[in-house]
């Protein structure tokens, strides 16, 4: 389930991915493991994520950290303003739509916990939540 560019020494666990190529993509998954995944998300000038997305993983949290870009993300009844070095937890069932703002594209790093997408980007069956 790994997209992204791996840097490995052998016979070590630790993984450092380059995010760079992910970048260009809307939504790519870059590195799952049994309890997490990493995946970038990258919105157009003026662009939203699906309103769907709350369904998609309510049984997993997201952390979500701004790269680039100015945005909004609404989460349940409140906004906040993101901007580069923002970081965001969305709770496991909260309805969540982060949009871009009218000038940049709006690039993230998402940690989801437990994993929510396959590796080509879409929502793993619903889970149980916990």
């Amino acid at each position: 389930m790994n997209r992204g560019h791996i840097l490995r020494t052998v016979g070590e666990p630790m993984k450092a991915i380059q995010t760079t190529r992910a970048r260009q993509r809307e939504f790519a998954v870059l590195h799952c493991t049994r309890s997490s995944q990493a995946a970038t998300m990258t919105l157009a000038p003026g662009g939203e994520s699906s309103e769907s997305s709350s369904n998609e993983h309510a049984w997993a949290e997201q952390w979500l950290y701004v790269v680039s870009g100015t945005g909004t993300a609404r989460i349940g009844h409140r906004s906040v303003k993101l901007q580069p070095g923002s970081l965001v937890l969305i709770e496991k069932h909260e309805p969540h739509v982060i949009r871009a703002g009218k000038r940049n594209r709006l690039v993230t790093v998402n940690v989801y916990v437990p994993p929510a997408y396959s590796g080509d980007g879409e929502p793993l069956k619903r889970r149980r939540a916990s």
